[in-house]
């Protein structure tokens, strides 16, 4: 993983907690759990990490919600 990926990572921990109004350590957690750290937000870098970042909260929550991750 490459410092860039790395820093978008915590960004993404960060922003999701924030938004989630969760500590960062659950959202931590629940991303690894559910392979969403690394089977979309690490390989899916270059793409998201041009998203702005509500566009970015809202595509993350989705996709948690998609997979069971957070209540629909």
């Amino acid at each position: 993983m490459t410092k860039d990926v790395l820093e978008f990572t915590t960004y993404c921990i960060s922003k999701l907690a924030e938004y989630l109004n969760i500590p960062q350590k659950e959202v931590f957690q629940r991303l690894l759990q559910s392979g969403i750290l690394y089977n979309y937000i690490v390989p899916s870098y270059d793409v998201l990490h041009t998203f702005s970042s509500r566009y970015l909260m809202e595509d993350l929550t989705d996709y948690m919600r998609e997979e069971g991750v957070l209540p629909v």
